[in-house]
């Protein structure tokens, strides 16, 4: 019998496989964080990527808007914020011309100390802290639709700033292709609607997702969005999978989007060897509620083999979302019906809507075996996927499933890696 670890609700955690079933266990490539991270930030802020430094552009009279994510990422907003606002206050911008709002998509409001916690204590008392608030139509304004037809509805403090700087991390997304750059903007500060339709064309590939693809729809829309409301320069990190800063990023949206796509590759991209029969895949670091964790499953998804089985293992201490507390209704149905029904008005949460499509889109390539404490039994079933009491029961009930020669391969930070063939990965290199 082999033995694997994973990071687990922040202890390593073992199971053990048959040796004749393991294939692989496959993780992020380990890398060195940057041993000097506000030296490297400074250096960032005095050589951005396709643009001129800050002081050379920004004006005293200008209000700046600071788009940070939110409590879900792990992006150090406490390290990168006090270095920009030392540079904004040199170019003759004072404190009170500039404000930081938390980009929550449509993730559970912040509370005052999380907001804190995030951007340092002595930044939330300097500048304006603030969630971004989704829910409320008043906070929002409309600027007609993107380049894809999405209908823009965005923060109105962010339209309405005179310079906007996102921050964020790049790493591997099913959405997108990769998180960063424009993705603060939709859905970090966009309304429902908005995002509804920008994951549901995300959907419309036809049975994968857009994992780790650059130029895609999504990505363009995004950008276009960005463009309309006036972000054109980001800070991004690219983390390895302790969270550790391995590279920055600071300048042009665009320009150095790319330059972070290229890091994350190196580090997220792992060469896989073999179709597996069963992917285990661990939610780490995205653990909170399954809204986060259900990123696991897309990595597997690429490499399980059609009708194979996927085991998640999430702790979701906050179950399955605290908010869209609606989507239990409809998540075990076909993606077909919840697409349906959604066009047609019997489904009002659109955003919800599209993730219960993506996840459908999971469990009609692999049936879905879910390890979670946070998660019951009951909610699993409405989910679709079956319960296991723990790892080695799911990967017992997998081989059940699959065969006793089935074969496995584990991935312990599934959210944040891109599966690649083992050939095609040696093209690339």
């Amino acid at each position: 019998m082999a033995t694997v670890t994973i990071p687990f609700d922040g202890n390593p955690v073992t199971f053990r496989v048959p040796d004749r079933n393991l294939i692989e266990t496959l993780s992020p490539r380990p890398s060195t964080p940057l041993s000097d991270l506000e030296r490297a930030i400074d250096d960032a802020f005095d050589a951005p990527i396709g643009q001129e430094p800050l002081e050379k552009w920004v004006k005293p009279n200008d209000r700046i808007m600071i788009v940070s994510d939110d409590n879900t990422r792990l992006t150090p907003a406490d390290r990168i914020i006090p270095p920009l606002l030392e540079r904004l206050n040199a170019a003759g911008i004072p404190d009170d011309r500039i404000e930081c709002i938390m980009a929550l998509g449509t993730h559970r409001y912040m509370t005052e100390a999380e907001m804190a916690a995030k951007v340092g204590e002595r930044v939330y008392r300097r500048i304006r802290v603030f969630n971004h608030e989704w829910r409320d139509p008043d906070a929002l304004v409309d600027l007609g639709a993107s380049s894809q037809g999405t209908p823009l509805l965005v923060n109105r403090a962010v339209a309405e700033a005179d310079i906007v700087i996102g921050l964020g991390a790049v790493v591997p997304h099913h959405i997108p292709g990769f998180s960063g750059s424009s993705k603060i903007i939709q859905p970090g500060v966009c309304g429902a609607r908005t995002t509804a339709e920008t994951h549901l064309l995300s959907c419309s590939s036809g049975g994968d997702s857009l994992l780790g693809i650059v130029d895609n729809p999504v990505r363009r829309d995004m950008d276009d969005m960005a463009d309309r409301v006036g972000m054109h320069t980001i800070f991004n990190v690219v983390m390895d999978s302790q969270g550790g800063v391995v590279g920055v990023f600071f300048g042009d949206m665009r320009a150095a989007f790319k330059a972070g796509v290229e890091m994350a590759k190196d580090i997220y991209g792992v060469a896989y060897h073999e179709t597996p029969d069963i992917v285990l895949a661990n939610s780490y670091p995205c653990d909170l509620d399954f809204w986060q964790s259900h990123k696991a499953q897309y990595p597997a998804q690429r490499m399980v083999r059609a009708g194979g089985t996927i085991i998640v293992c999430t702790p979701a201490p906050e179950g399955v979302s605290p908010v869209h507390t609606d989507l239990l209704d409809f998540t075990a149905w076909s993606s077909k019906e919840i697409k349906t029904a959604y066009r047609d008005g019997r489904i009002k949460n659109g955003v919800a809507a599209a993730l219960a499509i993506a996840w459908a889109m999971v469990r009609e390539k692999a049936s879905v075996i879910m390890v979670s404490p946070g998660i019951s039994a009951a909610d699993k079933a409405r989910l679709g996927h079956t319960h296991a009491d723990s790892i080695d029961a799911a990967v017992e009930e997998a081989l059940r499933r699959q065969g006793p020669d089935a074969r496995l391969s584990v991935l312990t930070h599934a959210p944040d890696m891109l599966p690649i063939p083992a050939v095609e990965a040696l093209i690339q290199s």
